[in-house]
């Protein structure tokens, strides 16, 4: 696969996560945690995301869930 295939298909996948988004959910959290799920929305990076938030995986994949961010593999 060519880097501009990458690329586009990674667009995709945020678009993706965009969409789906409970935006309303995310934008009443608190700073830490609405940063770590933009974050997640922007880079699809859960590790990272869960870190920004100061949660584990675990915990930080629950928030997503109820966000309603879909993981794009």
């Amino acid at each position: 696969m060519k880097v501009e295939e990458w690329e586009k298909e990674d667009e995709e996948f945020k678009e993706m996560r965009r969409s789906k988004a409970d935006w309303e959910f995310i934008n009443a959290q608190p700073p830490h945690i609405r940063a770590a799920l933009i974050y997640f929305i922007e880079r699809g990076d859960r590790y990272v995301a869960s870190r920004i938030a100061g949660l584990s995986l675990d915990e930080f994949d629950e928030i997503r869930r109820r966000a309603k961010i879909p993981v794009v593999v």
